[in-house]
């Protein structure tokens, strides 16, 4: 495990300690657990904005209609 030092504003420190104090954590684990939540919404976020890039390439959306011609043909009827 790296170690890793900064500064924050006295407010944020004030909120850390008393939320780790409420869940009886220490602040650095409550950081921890509070940077890799935001990490994975960062990367969900980056999932929906290539999808939503994707939705807007003409060549993408026929392959995917292609793909879903081929799929409904496949299907029980």
């Amino acid at each position: 495990m790296s170690t890793f030092t900064s500064t924050l504003p006295d407010d944020l420190i004030q909120k850390l300690r008393e939320k780790a104090e409420s869940f009886a954590m220490p602040m650095n684990k409550l950081i921890e657990k509070a940077l890799r939540i935001y990490l994975d919404q960062l990367t969900r976020a980056e999932y929906v904005r290539s999808y939503k890039q994707a939705a807007q390439d003409e060549d993408v959306m026929s392959i995917a209609e292609e793909g879903m011609e081929e799929y409904l043909k496949q299907l029980p009827e």
